[in-house]
């Protein structure tokens, strides 16, 4: 038996291809005789089609076709509406692919669709999201399914007779995903069979999707994802890229490629939804919870309900005699939102744990030890025992880290010259989500070995970590197995999304690695040419109910200091301490809470974006005033993790890890600046303009 592969700092195994430039995308397929493509956004927030000229595009040298629904190929049904496209006249928001023309060069393409001419017959539209709106309701579901309201106890009783009470609202603004690589689709008809190179977090996904709106069986379509630059939720099932890119090339009889220009993202591939979270938080003297209620109010389009689950975690963090969770949506005319990484529980997280920053002020209790009083001994809302939680550890080794015990409670207090510094604390929560897959493991007469599955890896190092399950299963060493992922031809597997790639797709490596080890145990003599194959198929294990509450759990803290004269903030320090089942790999599992941090660090002082009320679109539409982080934003960040052995989880004992880390690095960064301060801010982000004004006005 060799040492674990499991735990090791593996390095990826497609780093070099992806440093070198070889590591082919969506958009790098250069088929022969390929096209491209490019679509004609909306420029109305509401109404119908009443013409498209394409006549002055057809002109120009290099165009092929003008598609728009007037004569684009008809498509199947689907239960995702925002694929529809190219189908009718109508315009259900600013932004809506209208037209597509199809050209021998990207230039051309380009040319072409700036020369399409459209008019429309506008309607009268909304886009401005209000708590007070007339048209706002309770949806019976919130995103994951999730009952839109939960309720226990009296929470407006005990919040109303008790001694200490917090109620807050927090905004969270549109965000966007912005992946390094657009979303993308190069496709190709040969007869009846489709072959679609797309950017994607689930190809067997995408596959089901074509197969219904082409009107083929799904063994006549292929989809191939094996490299992706990044997704964070927005290509978790397909956008309108790869349906355009598949109805093109239908209609030229040659590949097309389509490469989304990045200015057009944020109407087309969903966003982040806004939030405006009233937290109303009551406790006794000593720190007891005796009050919970959290209510969400939220935005989502007209041609498909989205609610943003954001009012969820708190049924999972803290306990009440009374407690309440509540979501309210409005349907606008606005792009359909859909997941942006931990969904729910990255807005949600942010105003619980603004909120319990403000309970610690008003008792004038320690932030961590308040988190640690109200610390429940089974989940609040189900009563299931947690699988295992140590939020508290968490808290504790991280408090110990960053040299908590130091801090003057006092905010306010500590200067640098013109600059004000603060630290802060906040808890983290993410479910565990698990999903059938099918693993095929193949044993080569050489010695070698090869695993098989459809999984996706979107940059977290699944081909690798997948290897080390392998290996361990097999009992052998990790040079001597090999991974292939990314196409709907092999076994089938969930998507990358929910944090559930590796603790999904492992399962299914292990099991067939598991038993393709015990056929070759009992075996004697050498293995035929061919070799021999184990499948696995973790169906009616992975999905069955747990008896257990499953989540993993975090403490994020930060250090900023605060410009008293510019407005600005600035990040000295992030630590993030997270308890989330066996690491498997210690140097992507490092990458993953890193990467997640900085997304938070962004969530909470340069994201934002707006819906302009004049022509219903989002004013930050590209790289250059929608403001992510950069290396120099971040000097000091470290991640650490418990060693925690949890049982009821899947064969590995891992939880997923990719999107814990951004769920409470807003809310620290936002409690620390209160406590450089003394100023509450409950807008993200926290921009300079807000800042100044806050410090120039009343406290």
């Amino acid at each position: 038996m060799t040492d674990t592969a499991v735990g090791a700092p593996a390095e990826r195994r497609e780093a070099r291809l992806k440093v070198s430039g070889t590591a082919r995308y969506a958009a790098e397929h250069a088929l022969p005789g390929r096209l491209y493509a490019r679509p004609v956004p909306a420029t109305v927030p509401r109404g119908r089609v009443t013409s498209v000229d394409a006549s002055a595009a057809l002109a120009l040298p290099g165009v092929v076709t003008v598609l728009s629904h007037d004569n684009a190929p008809r498509l199947g049904e689907s239960n995702d509406p925002t694929l529809a496209v190219l189908q009718d006249a109508r315009v259900p928001h600013r932004g809506w692919c209208v037209a597509l023309v199809v050209a021998e060069t990207l230039e051309a393409a380009r040319a072409g669709a700036a020369a399409v001419r459209v008019t429309y017959a506008e309607e009268p539209y909304d886009v401005t999201l209000t708590e007070d709106h007339p048209e706002v309701y309770v949806p019976e579901k919130a995103n994951g399914g999730y009952p839109a309201v939960r309720e226990h106890g009296d929470p407006e009783g005990e919040f109303a007779s008790a001694a200490v009470r917090v109620d807050a609202t927090y905004r969270v603004p549109p965000l966007h995903n912005h992946p390094m690589e657009p979303h993308a689709s190069t496709a190709q008809w040969d007869d009846d069979r489709l072959t679609v190179y797309t950017s994607s977090q689930g190809t067997s996904v995408v596959r089901m999707v074509l197969a219904g709106l082409f009107g083929l069986p799904q063994e006549q379509i292929s989809v191939v994802a094996e490299h992706v630059g990044g997704g964070f939720g927005s290509k978790g099932t397909p956008r309108p890229d790869v349906v355009l890119a598949a109805m093109a090339s239908r209609a030229t009889g040659r590949p097309v490629t389509l490469a989304y220009p990045r200015r057009f993202l944020p109407s087309s591939v969903g966003h982040r939804a806004p939030t405006v979270q009233r937290v109303r938080l009551a406790a006794g003297a000593d720190g007891r919870l005796t009050a919970l209620l959290h209510e969400s109010t939220t935005h989502s389009s007209r041609i498909k309900e989205f609610v943003e689950q954001a009012a969820v975690p708190a049924r999972v963090m803290y306990g009440a005699p009374g407690h309440r969770t509540g979501h309210r949506v409005v349907r606008l005319d606005v792009p359909t939102p859909s997941w942006m990484r931990a969904p729910g529980e990255a807005p949600g997280m942010y105003a619980l744990e603004s909120a319990m920053d403000e309970l610690a002020c008003a008792l004038g209790m320690d932030p961590v030890e308040l988190r640690v009083v109200n610390e429940p001994e089974s989940e609040p809302d189900n009563g299931k025992p947690f699988s295992s939680r140590h939020v508290v550890d968490c808290l504790r080794e991280g408090a110990r880290r960053f040299g908590w015990a130091e801090r003057d409670p006092r905010p306010g207090t500590r200067r640098q010259g013109p600059l004000l510094l603060g630290t802060g604390v906040a808890a983290a929560t993410y479910p565990v989500l698990v999903q059938p897959s099918t693993a095929r493991a193949h044993a080569r007469p050489d010695g070698t070995f090869l695993v098989e599955i459809n999984a996706t890896d979107i940059g977290t190092g699944a081909r690798t970590v997948l290897a080390q399950v392998a290996a361990d299963a097999l009992g052998v060493p990790l040079e001597r197995v090999t991974t292939e992922v990314g196409c709907s031809d092999l076994p089938y597997a969930a998507l990358a999304g929910g944090s559930s790639g590796t603790a999904s797709w492992g399962w299914a490596v292990h099991e067939a690695c598991a038993r393709l080890a015990e056929q070759l145990g009992v075996r004697t003599g050498p293995l035929p040419p061919e070799g021999i194959s184990v499948e696995a198929d973790t169906s009616g294990a992975a999905d069955a109910d747990s008896p257990y509450s499953r989540h993993a759990f975090g403490a994020h803290f930060a250090e900023v200091a605060v410009d008293t004269v510019t407005g600005e903030v600035r990040v000295r320090r992030l630590l993030g301490v997270y308890a989330a089942g066996r690491i498997l790999n210690a140097r992507t599992a490092r990458s993953q809470f890193v990467g997640a941090m900085t997304m938070g660090l962004g969530m909470a002082l340069t994201e934002d974006s707006t819906v302009d009320p004049a022509f219903g679109d989002f004013v930050q539409s590209d790289l250059a005033s929608y403001h992510v982080p950069v290396n120099a934003d971040v000097p000091d960040i470290e991640a650490h993790w418990i060693e925690e052995d949890d049982s009821h989880l899947n064969p590995m004992g891992s939880k997923g890890i990719g999107e814990i880390g951004i769920v409470g690095t807003a809310a620290a960064i936002a409690n620390a600046v209160h406590h450089a301060t003394g100023t509450r801010l409950r807008d993200l982000p926290l921009t300079p303009d807000k800042v100044l004004e806050a410090l120039t006005g009343p406290r």
